[in-house]
């Protein structure tokens, strides 16, 4: 990954955190209180009106009440106000405390104690009404019983009976006189109230859902509607002497609010994200920082003159390449500064002896101790054209290195060109004793400059037919897939394995003494690699001591012959 990419990522990763970490943290809590508040509110609230219930249910009056709602009170810690279907104030924990009622908040949570008609399905109506009406009687009994009985401080017993009517088992042994049979006048007007819900006739009906021809959907069926009657009967009937419906009220307007947020965590929270933020930001300094450091200091002392100095490199970001192109800068520097050097040194070395024997025979000249003769007007003349040669050839290498040769490309025969380069050397090979040979595989056609390959074929059969004092030297040309192989191999001399590396150096020569009997300027190899690169091709050499060497060049064919 990019170092870019790397800061973005950890930039978005910070941002992301704190605010995801921040918006979490105070949303959980906050919901967690809420939750929690509302979970306990609700409750408390349950816990309050499923005991009032069942106290009311249970000993059939209100009667004592007082003493339950100060323990839901100690319980709980909530204020607790009952009030009846009238508006009187039944108990109010404000009271009990000796303290003013306080205001109520909220709607009131109504608390009835009257137990609710369960019906199963059924088809013989006139049964059903005759035991509802026995359970109005049996119930109002009941009531009546755990009332008396709550009155007297004694423990009432409430079991489930049938249609959810609850049942209280009397004992006359416990408080006979709280036993009390409804008169036959209240049974008769429970047995008429129930009645009214099967009819007029009072005969025994099936109560089906009829099916007319357009039912209507807020129309209920004939069974429905004696069930909702039988419930409505029921209700009337046990409200003469069920406990009343209260309603409760559970707080009080003025108390404490739910606790506040809590600030700890989200002090942490806060913290551990600036801490994260800012151990981000040294890492990222330290991480871009120190290689900026490194490249500085470097370069300051590359500029003062030390093209030695490199920087480390670590990873593969923009940093590790910026660091890899200034190693890379710095290499080609010390590279040009050492070509330089040798160039300068080569050059002088080369025009020191042809000067010295010029400047040598004029001397003698001047002081009468040589002749002027043919002989040594000769010899000057050589020595003005060896250094002219070096001039020249220095002056091709630059312009070629400089990319600033000219080249007049033309589709050129490497066969014609090979022939044309044979006849050009054969005198100097016919009187080195050197058989000098030229041979093609068919036309070879390549898209070069002909004056330039025949510069370059020139001064490699020039060095051959010097490295071979009796021999041969062979030209080819062929196809090697996509690119013309040209060979210029000879039977001289050959190249030691340590120089091999070095025959395309400038001034280097195979002759360490660096003779005029060897001829060259050194410069000839290093003109030729030149050459051969801008034409997109490349030169290598190969060779044995004893047996020979040969350079091969290969250039690209043209398109259609590929």
């Amino acid at each position: 990954m990019s170092f870019r990419l790397r800061v973005l990522a950890l930039v978005a990763l910070v941002a992301v955190t704190a605010t995801a970490a921040t918006a979490w943290l105070v949303l959980r809590q906050a919901s967690q209180q809420i939750t929690e508040s509302a979970t306990a509110d609700q409750n408390i609230t349950s816990l309050i009106t499923d005991k009032l219930r069942g106290y009311g249910m249970r000993h059939g009056t209100w009667e004592g009440v007082t003493r339950v709602v100060e323990q839901l009170h100690q319980q709980t810690g909530q204020r607790i106000r009952l009030i009846t279907e009238g508006g009187e104030v039944l108990v109010d924990t404000d009271h009990l405390q000796g303290r003013g009622a306080r205001e109520v908040t909220g709607p009131p949570i109504s608390v009835n104690p009257r137990p609710t008609l369960d019906l199963p399905e059924t088809e013989a109506p006139l049964g059903v009404v005759h035991e509802i009406a026995a359970q109005i009687g049996h119930y109002r009994q009941g009531v009546h019983y755990a009332a008396c009985l709550t009155r007297m401080g004694v423990e009432v017993v409430m079991t489930d009976g049938p249609y959810g009517v609850p049942h209280y088992p009397t004992s006359t042994a416990d408080s006979p006189h709280c036993v009390a049979t409804p008169s036959s006048h209240v049974q008769r007007a429970d047995q008429e109230t129930v009645s009214a819900c099967v009819g007029p006739e009072a005969s025994p009906r099936v109560f089906r859902s009829p099916a007319p021809e357009r039912p209507r959907a807020d129309e209920p069926a004939d069974g429905e509607l004696f069930t909702r009657c039988l419930r409505q009967a029921f209700s009337q009937r046990v409200a003469e002497f069920a406990p009343q419906t209260l309603e409760v009220y559970v707080g009080a307007r003025d108390e404490a609010a739910a606790p506040p947020l809590a600030v700890g965590p989200v002090l942490l929270a806060t913290g551990l994200v600036a801490v994260l933020a800012i151990a981000g930001s040294l890492l990222v300094s330290r991480r871009v920082l120190r290689p900026i450091e490194a490249l500085t200091s470097a370069s300051r002392r590359l500029g003062a003159g030390d093209l030695t100095e490199r920087v480390p490199v670590v990873g593969q970001d923009e940093l590790a390449v910026l660091a890899r192109s200034f190693n890379r800068m710095a290499d080609s520097l010390q590279r040009g500064e050492e070509r330089q050097r040798r160039l300068i040194a080569d050059v002088a070395h080369e025009l020191r002896t042809p000067l010295a024997n010029v400047r040598g025979y004029l001397e003698a000249l001047k002081d009468g101790v040589v002749d002027p003769g043919p002989a040594l007007f000769a010899s000057l003349h050589e020595e003005a054209v060896l250094q002219q040669r070096i001039v020249d050839d220095l002056q091709d290498l630059a312009l070629a290195e400089a990319g600033a040769l000219v080249y007049h490309h033309s589709v050129v025969d490497l066969a014609e060109l090979l022939e044309t380069c044979r006849i050009a050397h054969q005198a100097v090979a016919d009187a080195a004793g050197v058989l000098l040979l030229a041979s093609a595989a068919g036309p070879t056609l390549v898209n070069a400059d002909p004056d330039r390959l025949r510069q370059v074929l020139g001064n490699l059969v020039t060095n051959a037919l010097r490295a071979t004092a009796a021999g041969s030297v062979t030209l080819t040309a062929t196809q090697a897939g996509a690119q013309a192989a040209i060979t210029v191999a000879d039977t001289g001399t050959g190249i030691t394995p340590e120089h091999l590396p070095y025959v395309f150096d400038r001034f280097w020569r195979a002759d360490a003494a660096r003779g005029r009997s060897t001829g060259g300027s050194g410069l000839g190899l290093a003109i030729v690699r030149q050459i051969v690169a801008d034409h997109g091709g490349t030169v290598s050499v190969a060779s044995e001591l004893g047996v020979g060497t040969t350079f091969e060049i290969r250039l690209p064919l043209l398109p259609q012959l590929r």
